[in-house]
């Protein structure tokens, strides 16, 4: 059992962002869940991209399943799936940040939903962040609109690798979406 970073009675900061797909929902959902990080969390300043991930200790498709992105500033966070239902959505938790969101957050939780809509795939991403005392208004002001465009960047790049899908294996080069994106 995983033990849960946000509860009921936490006040947290949210950012939702969301994009459709032309594939159909358990076609985005197979290409989204193991997706290379590093292909699609790039650098958006002021925040580091994902070089690559370390300590991946199962595959990347159940309850449980642990990773270390590693960040191009050098620091890295812990990752852990919290819920997963196959075909339709998963959870995860980031902790134990050793970049300045461990000055702000206790910890995030993400969650991508995939659902149909029409003959494709409305994909959402949130990101529930769980303020440390004192520093909600800065996660919930300044913070918010920068966020939202790293989100928007990635889950626009993991859409073009979604796309691609048909014409490469999953796992998509970073030199194919560079050269889409």
């Amino acid at each position: 059992m995983t033990d849960l970073l946000i509860g009921p009675a936490d006040t947290t900061v949210t950012i939702t962002v969301q994009q459709r797909t032309s594939k159909a929902p358990a076609d985005a959902f197979k290409v989204l869940v193991p997706i290379d990080l590093p292909n699609v969390f790039r650098p958006v300043a002021p925040f580091p991209g994902i070089t690559r991930v370390e300590n991946q200790t199962e595959t990347w498709d159940h309850a449980g399943a642990r990773r270390n992105p590693q960040f191009d500033d050098g620091s890295q966070a812990d990752e852990q799936i919290t819920e997963y239902t196959d075909g339709h959505s998963f959870a995860y938790q980031l902790t134990n940040f050793t970049n300045v969101l461990s000055r702000l957050a206790a910890g995030i939780r993400g969650e991508f939903n995939v659902n149909p809509d029409g003959p494709g795939t409305l994909i959402r991403w949130t990101y529930e962040f769980k303020p440390l005392p004192g520093r909600r208004w800065i996660l919930a002001g300044p913070f918010t609109p920068l966020w939202r465009r790293y989100m928007t960047a990635a889950l626009n790049r993991c859409v073009v690798v979604i796309e691609a899908a048909d014409e490469s294996p999953v796992g998509v080069t970073a030199s194919t979406v560079s050269a889409q994106s």
